[in-house]
C-alpha cells in the first residue's frame, strides 16, 4: 500500500514522501496514529494544500522536544524487584514500569516514546531510547536491582552478578598433590609399591 508521509518515520522516509508499506502496518500503526495518509488522488491534494502548516507543525514540536530532551537524557531511574539468585527477576520490566518511573522523577514521558525491545527480565543496568519526537531520541539508565544497596553498586558500575559468582568459585578449592601420577586422586593412598604382584596372586616358592 503505498501512503504519504505525515511525519518522519525511521527507515521509511520524511514527511512528503510516498513510500510502499505492507498494508497491516498502514492499517494498525501508521494511518490511525496520523502519521501518514493513503496515497490517492485527493489526499496528495489535500497534503500540498496544507505542507507548509504541517512542516510549520512539525517544526515546533521538536523544538518543544529539544527543549524537553535536555531534562531527559542520560537520566537514571531505579526500580527494586525481587530476583532469584541468579538474578532473574520473578516478572519483568516493562514499558509502563519504566514510564511511570521517569514521570515520578519530574520527567514528562509517555508510554509510547520508550522504546523497549523486549521485556527487561534479569538485574542490571539497561540503557532505554526514548522518542521525544521522530527527530529527536534520546537514553535513560534504568537499573533494576533486588536492593537500594545493590543499586548503588550498579551505578558505580560493579557487576553485582560477576562478583557473587567469583565469591561461589572462590570458595571451592580442588585439592591438588603436584607429586601425584597422572590417573590418581590427590588424597588416596598410593598404589602398591611399582613391582609389587596383586594381593592373592603372590607365587610362593617351590
Amino acid at each position: 500500500m503505498e501512503v504519504i508521509l505525515l511525519e518522519r518515520v525511521d527507515k521509511l522516509g520524511a514527511i512528503g514522501d510516498v513510500v510502499n508499506v505492507k498494508a497491516g502496518f498502514a492499517r494498525n500503526y501508521l494511518l490511525p496514529r496520523k502519521k501518514a495518509l493513503r496515497a490517492n488522488e485527493a489526499n496528495r491534494k489535500v497534503f500540498e494544500a496544507n505542507r507548509t502548516q504541517i512542516e510549520a507543525d512539525n517544526a515546533a514540536r521538536r523544538t518543544t522536544a529539544e527543549a524537553d530532551s535536555k531534562h531527559v537524557d542520560g537520566a537514571s531511574v531505579t526500580l527494586i524487584r525481587q530476583a532469584s539468585n541468579t538474578g532473574q527477576l520473578y516478572g519483568s520490566v516493562s514499558v509502563r514500569d519504566i514510564a511511570e518511573a521517569l514521570v515520578a522523577d519530574g520527567k514528562k514521558i509517555a508510554k509510547n516514546q520508550i522504546v523497549l525491545d523486549r521485556p527487561i527480565k534479569a538485574i542490571g543496568v539497561t540503557t532505554v531510547r526514548v522518542v521525544l519526537h521522530p527527530e529527536v531520541a534520546v537514553s535513560v539508565q534504568v537499573n533494576v536491582a533486588r536492593s537500594p544497596e545493590e543499586a548503588d553498586l550498579q551505578a558505580q558500575g560493579v557487576d553485582v552478578m560477576a562478583e557473587m559468582f567469583e565469591k561461589d568459585q572462590s570458595g571451592f578449592t580442588e585439592a591438588f598433590d603436584p607429586n601425584a601420577e597422572p590417573g590418581t586422586i590427590a588424597g588416596e593412598p598410593e598404589a602398591a609399591a611399582e613391582g609389587a604382584e596383586p594381593e592373592g596372586e603372590a607365587a610362593t616358592d617351590a
